[in-house]
């Protein structure tokens, strides 16, 4: 890891103490964290890469996070990756988490060269080749995007010397796709050439990983080729249920217009795949339409949910909930309040909102602070130990959230951890009267958990990652001991 230690303040006495040498390298500027029932347990600088999707992978007798990245800034457009001497484009890094209180950086494997959202390599998804229905048994698929002009598949059966199987190509754009690993069905989100659209799915058979099979492209009337009128909001994501649940959840618009689209998975993969509008419309199922000043970045399927206060009702007692989380995409509460939502979708047909979460402003005078402040994702596991119980947002300058969802029509946020900034924090700014008015902040942008219970998140801003866990109370909520 890089950095060089600066024992500025009282707070290097505490980390040392808790988390060993893995986090005291890095250049520690500011106050110390703000934390409350979550504690730090390790840190890496990721080379100071802006980090978006970590993925976190139990492989053998390992724990690997896969860590997708955002293209290079203005001023460093390819950091220096101290492994191998060069300067690279961001692309991804393979993380040994085993030992979460001292990760070990393995490899980082370049993405497309660009800056900011136009380069690096920013989605990632595993699947174990035993699980695939056509893999190599022997090997640990890792599907990334590669900037917008591809998706692509890697065996990292040995995550330090990761083999490119095959590329997806002739793309405008990708985005936060999903891979069903019992199936090898994946919803790649793609810029077609030909379509309208910046963002949409196209639908593809991973069972074999070496050997791609496409099944169709999929979007909104009036985003297909040759369509014409206004086109509607471009797609962030889809997460699918599987053949069991035989639903997929789409969420669209990132800060603005959004809605969640229920599609019926089934008549998606097998219905008619021309891309008319009445085609596109067969597997959809019903939408459910945000404000206009609200986006769909990540839609979270809870289905079957007990609510215990329904418990004694003749019908009702469970519920499906998706959990949607906006994106706030502007510095210093430059546009509507980006939030979580929750929707009850059991009569599919007629998906109502229920309840919402938005982290106080006042809580912290985070409009001042600098950067992004406002919701931007959720953690994806649907592992049992946190799975319908709780959630952890990603709230950028107000770090990661906690909340316990075990009653979705009031969520509670239980605890939260707040990053201090570091030597490596790159600025956020703002346009004053023709000027530039910049500020250094956190920006915790994405967020995932582990079979064990472990928290990560990792930063926008180039602060890295960082590996929680829960204290006090919020172990409680989620059954820990």
């Amino acid at each position: 890891m890089t950095g060089q230690i600066k024992l500025a303040t009282y707070f290097w006495i505490s980390l040392i103490t808790c988390c060993g040498s893995a986090y005291a390298q890095q250049q520690v500027i500011g106050a110390p964290p703000e934390a409350s029932n979550m504690r730090l347990v390790g840190a890496n600088d990721l080379q100071a890469r802006s980090a978006y999707q970590p993925t976190i992978h139990h492989q053998g007798d390992r724990w690997i996070a896969y860590i997708g990245h955002h293209g290079g800034t203005d001023d460093i457009p390819a950091p220096l990756n101290p492994l191998t001497g060069k300067a690279e484009p961001n692309g991804t890094s393979i993380v040994d988490v085993t030992d979460p209180a001292q990760p070990k950086y393995l490899r980082h494997i370049p993405g497309q060269e660009g800056k900011y959202e136009a380069g690096g390599a920013q989605m990632v998804r595993i699947c174990d080749g035993k699980a695939l229905p056509k893999g190599d048994r022997n090997a640990v698929y890792m599907l990334r995007s590669f900037g917008g002009e591809a998706h692509e598949i890697w065996n990292v059966a040995d995550p330090a010397n990761p083999v490119l199987v095959i590329r997806i190509g002739g793309l405008k754009d990708t985005h936060k796709s999903w891979w069903e690993c019992d199936t090898g069905i994946a919803f790649l989100v793609s810029g077609a050439p030909d379509w309208r659209t910046r963002r949409m799915t196209q639908v593809y058979d991973l069972s074999d990983p070496a050997h791609p099979v496409k099944i169709r492209d999929f979007g909104l009337p009036g985003q297909e080729q040759g369509s014409t009128g206004a086109v509607p909001t471009e797609l962030h994501g889809p997460i699918s249920t599987g053949a069991e649940g035989n639903r997929v959840y789409f969420g669209y618009g990132t800060n603005k217009g959004g809605f969640l689209q229920i599609v019926d998975r089934e008549k998606l993969i097998n219905g008619p795949k021309e891309p008319t509008p009445d085609n596109l419309r067969f597997p959809e199922i019903s939408r459910l339409a945000m404000s206009a000043f609200n986006g769909a970045h990540t839609t979270f399927p809870m289905k079957q949910m007990p609510i215990a206060e329904f418990a004694h009702d003749k019908d009702g007692q469970t519920r499906d909930i998706v959990m949607i989380v906006d994106e706030a995409i502007l510095n210093e509460c430059s546009e509507p309040r980006q939030m979580v939502w929750f929707a009850d979708v059991t009569v599919e047909n007629r998906p109502m909102m229920i309840s919402s979460f938005t982290v106080p402003e006042s809580s912290g005078s985070f409009c001042e602070r600098g950067g992004r402040f406002g919701s931007h994702s959720a953690n994806e596991s649907m592992a049992p130990v946190y799975y319908k119980k709780m959630a952890f947002i990603a709230f950028f300058n107000a770090g990661v959230r906690a909340l316990d969802i075990r009653d979705p029509y009031h969520p509670a946020e239980v605890g939260y951890f707040i990053p201090p900034i570091t030597a490596a924090t790159d600025k956020r700014c703002v346009t004053i009267d023709g000027k530039d008015r910049c500020k250094v902040a956190i920006q915790t942008n994405n967020v995932e958990t582990d079979e064990r219970g472990y928290i990560y998140i990792v930063d926008r801003a180039n602060t890295g990652l960082h590996i929680l866990e829960l204290t006090g109370p919020a172990r409680a909520v989620a059954g820990l001991p």
